[in-house]
């Protein structure tokens, strides 16, 4: 069974920045995508960014270039390191790991999620 846990979170000044982590049970490579989504109260989950087996990368146009998401092969972990960080950020933030299953709806895994704030 397929468990991924978060953490990095926490309270952060505008402007601050903080680094999540996203620990996998099993090798990253098993996925074709690993992602970072985020939700504020009761609004739809938001795609943040999102890492392919490959390493391809891909990110919201509202966090390019301040967010960064890595991978560590050896550790199972995907990281996401988060700059400038502004109030609108704020939210849970929750790992996503996606496996294909050809002509099958793709299986998805999420971590509990990891609370973000950004405040003065």
């Amino acid at each position: 069974q397929v468990q991924l846990v978060e953490s990095g979170g926490g309270l952060v000044q505008p402007g601050g920045s903080l680094r999540l982590s996203c620990a996998a049970s099993r090798s990253i490579f098993s996925f074709n995508n690993v992602g970072w989504y985020r939700q504020v109260s009761e609004k739809e989950r938001e795609l943040v960014a999102i890492i392919t087996s490959g390493g391809s990368t891909n990110y919201a146009e509202s966090v390019k270039g301040r967010f960064t998401i890595s991978r560590d092969n050896a550790k199972n972990t995907v990281y996401l390191q988060m700059n400038s960080l502004k109030p609108e950020d704020t939210a849970v933030y929750s790992c996503n790991a996606q496996l294909w299953r050809g002509y099958l709806p793709p299986l998805d895994y999420w971590g509990q999620g990891t609370q973000v704030t950004v405040s003065s």
